[in-house]
C-alpha cells in the first residue's frame, strides 16, 4: 500500500505537469502507469484497468474543480451550455462506467490502446479548433453529451479531447470552448467516481484501503501533488516550446500504447 503511495506521488507530478503544460488531462498518463502499478500489487488482473481508470477520475475531480474555479473568474465560461450539457454528460459517465465493467480487461486495454494512439495523432499533428461562424445546433448537445460521457468513464479522462472540438466547432471562441470543456469535466468526474465506487462497493476481492474500484493511496498520492504541478505546467506553457514539447509528448503516447499493445 505504501509503495503505491509513494509511486503515486511521483505519478501526480508528471500528470499535473502534463495537464498543465499540454493541455490534456491527466488520465493519459495515469491510467496507464497506474495500470503498470497495480500489475504488481495484490490487484486481480481483471481489476486493474477497472481500478486505474476509477482512481484517474477521482483524482480528476479535483483538478476539474480548480480549473473551473480560475475560468469563472476569467469571465470565459459559458454557463449556458455548460448546464445543458451537465444532464447529458452525468447520465453518460454512469452508463460509461457500467459499461466499462462489463468490458474484459484485454477489451478495455485496446480501448484505451486506441485513445492513446488518437490523442498522440492530435498531438503530433496540431489542428486548430477555429470557432465557426454557424449558430451552435443545441439540438446534438444531449446526444453529443451522452456520447462523450460514456466514452470519458470508460476511459477515465475528464472528457476535453471530444468537448473541445465539438464547443469550438459549434461558435464558441477556442478560449470559451477550454473553460466551458473544464466545467463539463465536473460532472463527468462525479458521476463516474461514484458509479465505480458503487459498482464495486460489494466486491470483496479488492485489496484493503479500495473505496469500491478507487483506489485510495494511489488517489491520495496523485492529487497531493498534481495540485501543484498542474500550475506549474501552465506557467511552463508561456515560456517553453509548447508546440515543440508537445510532438515529444506525443512520442511518449505512442510509445507508452505500444508498451500497453505489447
Amino acid at each position: 500500500m505504501m509503495e503505491v503511495f509513494f509511486a503515486s506521488l511521483a505519478l501526480g507530478l508528471l500528470a499535473g505537469l502534463s495537464a498543465g503544460l499540454f493541455g490534456i488531462g491527466g488520465g493519459a498518463l495515469i491510467v496507464p502507469l497506474l495500470s503498470w502499478l497495480l500489475a504488481s500489487q495484490a490487484f486481480k488482473p481483471e481489476h486493474v484497468m477497472l481500478v486505474a481508470v476509477a482512481t484517474s477520475l477521482a483524482t480528476a475531480l479535483f483538478t476539474s474543480a480548480a480549473s473551473v474555479r480560475a475560468h469563472h473568474k476569467l469571465g470565459n465560461i459559458d454557463w449556458h451550455r455548460a448546464f445543458r450539457l451537465g444532464p447529458s454528460l452525468l447520465l453518460g459517465a454512469a452508463g460509461g462506467a457500467i459499461v466499462a465493467e462489463d468490458l474484459s480487461a484485454d477489451n478495455l486495454r485496446w480501448f484505451f490502446i486506441g485513445y492513446l494512439l488518437y490523442t498522440s495523432l492530435r498531438m503530433a499533428l496540431p489542428k486548430k479548433n477555429a470557432a465557426t461562424a454557424h449558430k451552435p445546433r443545441l439540438y446534438l448537445d444531449f446526444p453529443m453529451g451522452l456520447l462523450i460521457g460514456v466514452l470519458s468513464a470508460i476511459l477515465g479522462i475528464g472528457g476535453g479531447t471530444m468537448s473541445v472540438p465539438y464547443l469550438a466547432g459549434g461558435g464558441l471562441a477556442m478560449k470559451n470552448a477550454v473553460a466551458t470543456s473544464s466545467t463539463c469535466a465536473l460532472p463527468i468526474t462525479i458521476s463516474a467516481a461514484a458509479s465505480y465506487m458503487a459498482l464495486g462497493w460489494h466486491e470483496h476481492d479488492l485489496p484493503a484501503g479500495s473505496l469500491g474500484y478507487i483506489y485510495l493511496p494511489a488517489f491520495a498520492g496523485i492529487v497531493m501533488t498534481s495540485i501543484f504541478t498542474a500550475h506549474l505546467g501552465a506557467k511552463l506553457a508561456h515560456r517553453l516550446p509548447a508546440h515543440q514539447l508537445k510532438r515529444y509528448f506525443a512520442i511518449v503516447l505512442l510509445l507508452i500504447a505500444i508498451k500497453m499493445a505489447w
